[in-house]
């Protein structure tokens, strides 16, 4: 969608800058407005059928698929969750990825004694993602990381199920030295 809308305002763009120049009596860059209007109003007798009819069809699939496109669900940034021991088939819960991602920094942080802004959790479609960023001489356990993030993970009943990777960057002290 965005590349159409692209397109159209690039078009827009064109036809204004050669109307402005039209106005102005200077030389069309391409095409001036009154020869493209004079080429449109000739099209049907100037262009032979076939290549209209092929053109006309081009440009009914190209709308077909826009159709298809605009109104097709796309893939949300969200999560259906089925929290543990939650029966009932007569509700739903669903989740944006970025409150699933910061409820699981957040119990990182609780449980492993670390601060907030040292974990960094990104959760995908089927992929979280979690970078921890030690202090100073800390010791990380990504076991216990991956551990305490598996169990948080569980307890929501993902749909789909996601894989959990766990990485610890360097501080940029400890790279230097």
């Amino acid at each position: 969608m965005i590349v159409a809308v692209i397109v159209v305002i690039l078009a827009l763009v064109y036809v204004g800058t050669e109307i402005v120049l039209s106005v102005l009596g200077q030389p069309a860059l391409l095409l001036g407005p009154a020869a493209a209007f004079t080429g449109v109003v000739g099209l049907p007798t100037d262009v032979p059928a076939g290549i209209s009819i092929a053109v006309g069809v081009v440009m009914a699939l190209i709308g077909l698929i826009l159709i298809v496109l605009a109104v097709k669900p796309g893939r949300l940034p969200k999560h259906a969750l089925t929290p543990a021991g939650d029966t009932r088939e007569d509700r739903a819960i669903v989740a944006d990825n970025g409150v699933i991602a910061a409820s699981v920094a957040q119990r990182i942080s609780e449980n492993t004694g670390l601060m907030r802004d040292q974990v960094r959790v990104g959760v995908a479609h089927r992929r979280v993602d979690v970078t921890i960023t030690p202090g100073f001489g800390e010791q990380i356990d990504r076991d216990e990381i991956r551990r305490v993030t598996d169990a948080e993970l569980q307890s929501y009943g993902l749909a789909p199920a996601v894989r959990t990777s766990v990485r610890v960057e360097q501080r940029k002290e400890e790279v230097v030295r």
